[in-house]
């Protein structure tokens, strides 16, 4: 076996072991170099394995840290709860990020979704789910400013899409029909979701509508790591 081999089967061990805690900080690369007496190249390349398998993940200018294994949250696909209600309920410390708001393009596809015109500007808000410290979503939604007069503003600040809707007066609403597929993740996904790269993600595509009006209210869409959940539909 190469060095490189023998040491990603050691880590994976001690980590399994206990050694190496969910969330603990690993040893540095010149360090493990020192330790095992081996170029710092070859660290490298066992933490890039090690990231690859799902048991570590790095924090750009801190270091690699051991994943959390044993995050397996039961996730229900369907309803009118807010994601943030749903890990509450479940006992789970939870918190959200805001990462964008964003005038699109012009898309058909969603544009046709959200039934808007042409001229109508639509927005992207971008949010990351972070569950028991560890980044776990990233749910993207798309509103019409038609709709939403003031959404340029309002999206930056935006955590819960629901209690937006509330705000706005829209206090009965249901979700479409939803789309299930498997994606693998981006490069810029990877890093906010610190996920390795043999790791899917479940892509959920589906919009949202006014029960009182039939006014469709959004489009979105929501990526989540298929390795920190279990799958109730």
């Amino acid at each position: 076996m190469s060095e490189k081999t023998l040491l990603v089967d050691r880590l994976i061990s001690e980590i399994r072991e206990g050694k190496y805690k969910p969330n603990d900080k690993l040893p540095s690369e010149n360090e493990l170099a020192d330790l095992y007496k081996v170029p710092r190249m070859v660290i490298r390349k066992v933490y890039e394995r090690l990231q690859e398998l799902g048991y570590i993940f790095s924090k750009q200018g801190k270091g690699s840290y051991v994943q959390n294994q044993k995050l397996q949250i039961p996730l229900i696909l369907t309803g009118d709860v807010s994601f943030t209600e749903k890990m509450k309920e479940l006992k789970y410390d939870t918190r959200t990020m805001n990462l964008s708001c964003e005038k699109i393009p012009y898309d058909s596809s969603i544009y046709h979704t959200l039934q808007v015109k042409r001229e109508d500007a639509v927005y992207k808000i971008s949010r990351l789910r972070i569950v028991e410290d560890c980044p776990i979503a990233v749910h993207t939604s798309y509103l019409s400013q038609s709709l939403f007069e003031t959404i340029e503003k309002d999206g930056k600040e935006i955590l819960s899409i629901f209690h937006y809707y509330q705000q706005q007066g829209y206090t009965d609403f249901q979700p479409t029909r939803s789309h299930l597929s498997v994606v693998f993740p981006s490069k810029v996904e990877r890093d906010l979701l610190k996920c390795p790269s043999l790791v899917p993600l479940l892509l959920l595509e589906s919009g949202c509508v006014d029960k009182k009006t039939g006014t469709v209210l959004e489009y979105s869409k929501i990526m989540y790591r298929s390795d920190c959940f279990t799958y109730v539909i």
